[in-house]
């Protein structure tokens, strides 16, 4: 309960594999007088072990996480409490994963080199029930929705997991599968497993037509 307000304090879990952005996030969180930081976490082990401790109001995930992504983090929580709160901070591009984010059970997301001057307004719109996006992507996310619907369409992109979407984006960026796998805190063999999923799920015959494809998903997301 805040002092200050004498009301219940509102209750947040941050969920990033890197501990200088927790810390700014907390620190830009703990100046408002009726929000705090429950607990912080790595790895979706360690956030779903204090999302059942602490019940926070709202969940902040990163998409890239230790040991797992964070867009399956987010259906986990919705599979464990359906009307959670969370809103996505994270490095990915906007274009790319918004959408991915927002069909896992997000309600929200912003870019880490907006969120030290815009965190608490979307956490307080996610909080009030409302979608948080950027006017552009808002936009965007819109017509696709529209023409979607009007052609009858649904992307290819849709079949593909979270850590898969995270691979195919380097992919597309140039990235080895080394670099991939330093990236994203796996092995390379790890890698190569998401490479040949991907090309099944996209129905592509083989490496080169996997890098064209990516390299023209990232390009048009621009």
């Amino acid at each position: 309960m805040s002092v200050l307000t004498g009301k219940e304090m509102v209750r947040i879990l941050i969920v990033d594999d890197h501990p200088i952005v927790r810390r700014g996030l907390s620190q830009v969180i703990g100046d408002q007088p009726d929000l705090e930081v429950c607990g912080e976490a790595d790895d979706p082990i360690g956030a779903m072990t204090l999302f059942d401790e602490t019940h926070p109001d709202l969940v902040i995930v990163d998409i890239s996480l230790k040991q797992g992504s964070g867009l399956e983090l987010i259906k986990q929580i919705r599979n464990r409490k359906p009307d959670s709160k969370v809103l996505v901070a994270s490095m990915h591009s906007e274009t790319l994963f918004a959408e991915p984010a927002l069909r896992a059970g997000a309600m929200g997301y912003i870019n880490k080199q907006q969120a030290t001057e815009h965190i608490t307004e979307a956490i307080r719109q996610v909080l009030a029930g409302r979608i948080y996006l950027s006017p552009k992507m808002a936009d965007k996310l819109l017509y696709r929705v529209i023409n979607s619907d009007a052609n009858g369409d649904r992307s290819p992109f849709g079949a593909l997991s979270g850590r898969e979407l995270e691979v195919l984006q380097f992919i597309g960026q140039g990235l080895t599968s080394r670099q991939i796998a330093d990236n994203l805190h796996l092995s390379p063999k790890t890698v190569e497993t998401h490479r040949e999923n991907i090309k099944k799920k996209l129905n592509l015959s083989n490496s080169a037509e996997l890098a064209c494809r990516a390299v023209q998903w990232v390009l048009q997301n621009e």
